[in-house]
Formats: structure tokens, C-alpha cells, sequence
């Protein structure tokens, strides 16, 4: 790294963590600060970070560059600070890809929906396999239990994200783009039209001898034109052809055909169709990048899944809890098609909107989305620092579902404490809970165990 001093605004974010963590591991000085405590801020400070609770103007080294994530604002004392006393100041995106920038050999993962499980499953079979990567993801990964990562072998792995446009600061070796949908659209003002055009200059960027791999069977992906592409998919015509599925309780197997001759065979353990894809597109970016496939192929069996990802909480009286970061219509109906592999159980999807614009833009897609359950418990919309629109709220989404699908669903209001306390009473064995969402949905599943632990307790 060309600097050896920077200070974080709003370190405790698995992005910004991850960040933080790769530069303190290349012998950098590391401060920042966040609003409040977290595993991720403990970790930082167990590897050597300062790190401030609360944003003050004082937390700001005069002499360090300062970087900050598109959700900070101007008003923040400690960026007017840093303009004060003449320090740099980088968006994230421009110190990942000032990381990438240095002599590795650049895979990055990207798409509207499985980046973090592509990057994350390529960090992981890259490291299980010996190679010694660097990679910097948004999640933990399983095992690994970090989401960045220094190392001195060849290879880069890294999620690449477009919902600011920042995607086009990126030139990696070789790109998978998992898919492409409307999402977003609070900076994407003409919706899927300005993702495409995003993505177009995204790949003019990239190396003559740069592969970008895409999704066949995603007609979005496949509006992009560039003779860097290569594709994936579950259809004849694509490069990399998942043929032979078979799905079952533990695990899913598949046929790897390449050009129209078969490859390899994988297994994997990560439920659901849309894994048979992101496992496919990993397989495909690592063989094209020279690797061996018999050095990477076993690690692909072990993966159970990135944090978040139709992540297993805990369960106790025969109910089930499961946690998934799912807040876009397509992730939910993935997250929702996991679900199917659960044999004779009672499915409740409990779903906390994210985004007032998100829940307006894709209001219909969302009403679309709850397929593969038996009830629907809808909480209040999570704003994540948005105003409240007029007439876009969980009471009304929740009485148009109930009217559009044929399962019980009902608005839970309150924090997720409250929603925890309403929810409690209605579940018995056999029930299997799903949280899905990017905001405060992630205590749901901790709060439920917490009022058992103080049931039994009072048993006692």
C-alpha cells in the first residue's frame, strides 16, 4: 500500500471491517470509529486497530487517509474534520480497488444477487486448497471466520458491488456476473437500463485477455456485449453446463460439462437451485483462472454457506431457526426454495422490509415472493436511514399479501424483541422460523432462544 495510516468512518461494517483487517495484516496503521460495538469491532481491536464508539471530530489522525462507505454524510464531524485538515478521503471502493491493484491475479464476483457466496466460496476453496489467497468479502466465512484476508499467494478474490456504481473503479482478471435485475433504484434512476450501461463500462475496463463469466440463463446478463464473455448456466448452448442435478436432504450433485464435454462431477452442501449456480460460476472462474480442478474440487463439498445465507441459528422444542440476509424479491424466493428440502414441517417466513424505496419499487415483486411457506408474519419496515414514504408501510403490504396468497400473514410491529415476544407464544414443533432481511432481523432468532432459556428457567 502506498500509505500506511487510515481512519475508518463507520469501521464496524463487515465491508468496511474486512477492509481494515486486510490493511492491518500488510503492516498498516489502522483507526476508525462506529456508533456502537460490534464482533466486528472486537476482532479489529484484538489484531491491533484504535477504535472510537461514537463519531467525534478528535477520533480524526491529522496525518492519515480517511475512508468512508456511500452511507456517510457530509455533516459527519469527523469528515469535516478530515476536510479541514487537508487529509484524503476515499470511498471504500477506491481503497479495494487500490488493493487489487497490486500484482495478484484479480478474480472479482458480482451481480445483483450471490456475490457474497461466490466470493466467499472462492476464498474458501482457494484457501482449503493450500493457495495461500487474499480476499476481502462481504460475510464470514464458515470456518475461515473472517472476512478478509492477507496472504502471499498468486490470487485475488474479492465481491464487487454495484448498488453505488463504484463497480466500474474495479479491473479484475476475471468477473463473474451472477445476474442482473431492477435493484437499487434510489441511485439507479432509470432502473434495470442504467444497471446495463453500469456494467458495459464495468467490463471496457477489464484487460483484453479479461473473462467475464455470465449467467446464461439470466436474459439481463446476457444483453451485455463483449468478446470477454464467457457463460455458466443450466441450459445447452452455455460454456459451463450444470447437467444431472440431483437434489437431496444433505447435499446436491451435479455434471460439470465444459464446451460440451463433461468435466467433472461436484457435490455441494449448500441448499437450493440458486447454489447449483453460484457453485458453478465459482467452479467455472477458478478453471479458467489455470487452477487444477482436482486441487479445488473437494472443497467445494465442505462450504456450509456464508454467514446470513439460510444460516442455521438454533432451535429448541422442535422449531427450527433459520436466519437469511434475503431483502430483494429474488433472493426471498431463493432463500424460500431452501426451505423445500424441510420434509412434513410448518414454514414461517418472517420478513422485515429493508428500505422504504425498495419496498415501493419492487412493491409487486414482493408480493410475489412468498412461495414454499405456510404463514407470514410481516415486521415494520427497516428505513436504514431513509425517510418514511406516504401510503409504503408493512400494515398495508401485509393486508394486500394476505388477500394475493392463501396462507395466514400478519403485521408484527415494534422492535424485534416485541416481534420476538407476539411470535413466541404461536410456534410449535415442527415449525421451522426464517428471518429474512438486511436490518435488525438478525437479533430475531437470538431474542426467540432468550425467552425459552427464561421458559425453561421458570420450569425449573
Amino acid at each position: 500500500m502506498n500509505n500506511k495510516k487510515y481512519h475508518f468512518i463507520a469501521i464496524g461494517g463487515v465491508g468496511m471491517s474486512g477492509l481494515a483487517k486486510y490493511l492491518l495484516e500488510n503492516g498498516c496503521e489502522v483507526s476508525g470509529s462506529d456508533v456502537c460495538d460490534s464482533k466486528y469491532v472486537q476482532k479489529l481491536k484484538s489484531i491491533g486497530a484504535k477504535v472510537y464508539i461514537g463519531h467525534n471530530a478528535d477520533n480524526v489522525p491529522n496525518n492519515a487517509v480517511v475512508i468512508a462507505s456511500t452511507a456517510i454524510r457530509d455533516t459527519n464531524p469527523e469528515i469535516i474534520r478530515a476536510k479541514e485538515l487537508g487529509l484524503p478521503i476515499y470511498h471504500r471502493s477506491d481503497l479495494l480497488a487500490e488493493i487489487s491493484r497490486e500484482g495478484k491475479f484479480f478474480l472479482g464476483y458480482s451481480g445483483t444477487h450471490g456475490k457474497t457466496t461466490t466470493s466467499g466460496l472462492s476464498s474458501y476453496v482457494l484457501e482449503k486448497a493450500g493457495l495461500k489467497p487474499s480476499y476481502v468479502v462481504g460475510g464470514i466465512i464458515p470456518e475461515l471466520d473472517t472476512n478478509a484476508h492477507c496472504q502471499n499467494g498468486k490470487y485475488f478474490a474479492a465481491e464487487l458491488d454495484e448498488s453505488d456504481g463504484t463497480i466500474t473503479k474495479y479491473v479484475p482478471n476475471i468477473c463473474v456476473i451472477n445476474n442482473l435485475e431492477a435493484d437499487h433504484l434510489d441511485f439507479y434512476k432509470d432502473g434495470l437500463k442504467s444497471i446495463l450501461e453500469t456494467f458495459e463500462k464495468f467490463i471496457s475496463k477489464m484487460p483484453d485477455d479479461g473473462i467475464v463469466l455470465v449467467n446464461y440463463d439470466c436474459k439481463n446478463s446476457m444483453k451485455l456485449h463483449s468478446h470477454k464473455t464467457m457463460t455458466f448456466g443450466l441450459s445447452d448452448g452455455a460454456d459451463y453446463v450444470a447437467k444431472n442435478i440431483v437434489f437431496e436432504e444433505d447435499y446436491t450433485k451435479f455434471d460439470i460439462y465444459y464446451k460440451n464435454e463433461k468435466l467433472t462431477d461436484l457435490k455441494i452442501i449448500i441448499k437450493g437451485k440458486h447454489n447449483v449456480y453460484n457453485s458453478l460460476a465459482v467452479f467455472a472462474s477458478l478453471h479458467q483462472a489455470g487452477i487444477d480442478i482436482n486441487v479445488i474440487k473437494p472443497h467445494f463439498a465442505t462450504f456450509t454457506g456464508m454467514g446470513r445465507r439460510f444460516q442455521k441459528a438454533g432451535e429448541f422444542r422442535g422449531i427450527s431457526l433459520y436466519d437469511d440476509y434475503a431483502h430483494h424479491p429474488t433472493e426471498i424466493k431463493a432463500a424460500l426454495s431452501s426451505a423445500g428440502s424441510f420434509k412434513n414441517k410448518n414454514i414461517i417466513a418472517v420478513f422485515q422490509p429493508h428500505r422504504y424505496s425498495r419496498l415501493k419499487n419492487l412493491w409487486n415483486d414482493f408480493l410475489s415472493a412468498f412461495d414454499n411457506v405456510d404463514r407470514v408474519v410481516v415486521t415494520d419496515v427497516y428505513a436504514a436511514s431513509e425517510d418514511v414514504i406516504d401510503g409504503i408501510n408493512s400494515d398495508k403490504f401485509t393486508k394486500e399479501l394476505s388477500e394475493k396468497i392463501s396462507v395466514p400473514c400478519e403485521h408484527m410491529s415494534g422492535s424485534m424483541q416485541e416481534v420476538a415476544e407476539q411470535l413466541f407464544p404461536t410456534l410449535k414443533n415442527g415449525d421451522v422460523v426464517i428471518g429474512l432481511g438486511a436490518g435488525t432481523i438478525i437479533s430475531l432468532n437470538k431474542e426467540l432462544l432468550k425467552i425459552n432459556n427464561e421458559v425453561v428457567e421458570v420450569a425449573r
